[in-house]
């Protein structure tokens, strides 16, 4: 019973920080709404007992991401982001709301067409160890890991390159 009030508190944060994240008018305050989702699925593999992901998620999402996205919004000019926002007119709400419904139809015909809701809850219970060797094998997700640890490597150089002043 504790778990299902802990879930849905978190759920509760997770969900709220989300929308304020998309519909808030600074970025900056995006960005911290942004570090309030990922702790909050932090919270999630916590309270799974997933104690590896939990900390992963922390460290290398909510410090790591958060950080980059925050050192490339001061790369930015104060006076590009200062008042940045822009008006919505009815149309771009309307198509914006059409795409997401169609986005969320898309999902649940590909989850239900593949039986993906049977199989993502197993009887039985996936230990870390396992986790932890798809995670690493050769046939697992090793090789996107690396391309996107080089691609964040990447940015960071580019970001540096971009803020040196030349002299």
């Amino acid at each position: 019973m504790a778990n299902q009030i802990m879930f849905i508190i978190l759920a509760v944060i997770i969900l709220g920080a989300a929308v304020l994240s998309v519909m808030t008018k600074r970025i900056m305050r995006a960005a911290t709404f942004l570090l309030f989702v990922l702790f909050g699925v932090a919270g999630i593999y916590f309270l799974l007992d997933y104690t590896f992901l939990g900390a992963a998620q922390i460290s290398v999402y909510a410090g790591g991401i958060t950080m980059l996205y925050i050192f490339a919004i001061q790369l930015v000019s104060k006076h590009t982001l200062q008042g940045l926002y822009e008006r919505l007119r009815g149309s771009r709400v309307v198509a914006g709301v059409l795409a997401a419904l169609a986005g969320l139809v898309l999902v649940a015909v590909i989850l239900l067409k593949n039986v993906f809701i049977s199989k993502a809850i197993p009887n039985e219970e996936v230990s870390m160890k396992e986790i932890g060797r798809t995670l690493v094998s050769t046939d697992g997700y090793v090789l996107p890991f690396e391309f996107i640890s080089i691609f964040l490597l990447a940015c960071i150089i580019g970001g540096i390159v971009i803020s040196r002043k030349d002299k």
